[in-house]
């Protein structure tokens, strides 16, 4: 069966130069996650306004379950805006007391988390108290075997030391970049390299895994047992908004697949660089990739 994956908290308008693109880092996940295959969802609040409908229209076309989004009848849908350095790099500006602020804990929303064979949240979704409740609730809901991937997503000052820490205690995998470990190093009084200080993390929280991403550089991922250093792959940069959630998709997906780290490398990093060739956070994936992806069929990933 495809399995269900859940991205939890922030559903949003990225207002790009080129004009508005969907976005949110959970969104994003769940987004590339139904692209490789699995049943993608998103637990989310939108405003009663045409942003919101605009963005549940378009998670239609993709086949991403809605279910689990409120609407907000008071406070708009979420808008980002979004400045592109030379490098691709982006900086955002991202608006407060928008409708995923108040993320409520609803009967279908419960019901997606205790389906779930994955689900991935962050910081930024938890900003407010409110929404940072009703996150934990549902997090606490899905079953025991579930991947819980936090992927840290630094943004702006909606992050502290009790945020990221009260988060790992609730997930088993953990994702980060190379421009988040220094903060996370020094909010958690992490030391030494940058391996002993995942494998502090890892050990320190229990984890499965931890998914370490360098832009252009590629990755390091750590279980515990093997690390598993990729370099990454040559791609002509448009930008790199979603990139980092397609390689936590992949990575996750890879994981409830049992494929071994260099598996999941190779896809993961593959993945991410079609995105970083294109413009926007979610553009169509190749056939090529989502057939690595067909569930059982582990043939597909060994040809590839």
């Amino acid at each position: 069966m495809r399995p269900l994956v859940i991205g939890l908290g922030e559903l949003l308008w990225d207002i790009l130069p080129a004009g508005p693109r969907m976005g949110g880092a959970p969104a994003n996940f769940a987004c590339h996650a139904q692209a490789l295959g699995a049943r993608g969802a998103i637990v989310s609040s939108i405003g009663a306004d045409d942003l919101g409908r605009r963005l549940l229209e378009c998670l239609g076309e993709l086949g991403v379950a809605t279910d689990g989004i409120a609407v907000d009848v008071a406070r708009p849908t979420g808008t980002v805006d979004v400045e592109l350095g030379m490098d691709g790099q982006p900086c955002f500006t991202i608006r407060e007391g928008v409708a995923w602020d108040g993320i409520p804990v609803q009967a279908a929303a419960l019901e997606l988390m205790a389906a779930a064979s994955a689900v991935c949240f962050g910081t930024l979704g938890q900003r407010t108290a409110s929404s940072r409740t009703a996150i934990r609730q549902l997090l606490q809901a899905t079953p025991a075997a579930a991947l819980r991937v936090f992927d840290v997503n630094l943004r702006q000052s909606f992050y502290s030391a009790e945020l990221i820490h009260d988060s790992l205690e609730l997930a088993n995998v953990m994702k980060l970049s190379d421009s988040e470990l220094p903060a996370i190093a020094e909010l958690l009084n992490l030391r030494g390299s940058v391996r002993e200080q995942l494998a502090a993390l890892l050990e320190r929280y229990q984890l499965r895994m931890i998914a370490y991403t360098r832009g252009a550089d590629g990755s390091l991922l750590w279980d515990g047992q093997h690390w598993c250093e990729h370099a990454g792959l040559p791609a002509t940069v448009k930008d790199t908004i979603g990139a980092g959630d397609s390689f936590t998709a992949a990575t996750t997906l890879g994981m409830l697949q049992g494929w071994p780290t260099e598996w999941i490398a190779a896809t993961a990093n593959e993945v991410a660089a079609h995105v970083c060739s294109c413009v926007g956070a979610i553009p169509p994936i190749p056939e090529a990739l989502r057939e690595r992806f067909q569930w059982g069929n582990d043939q597909a990933l060994r040809s590839a």
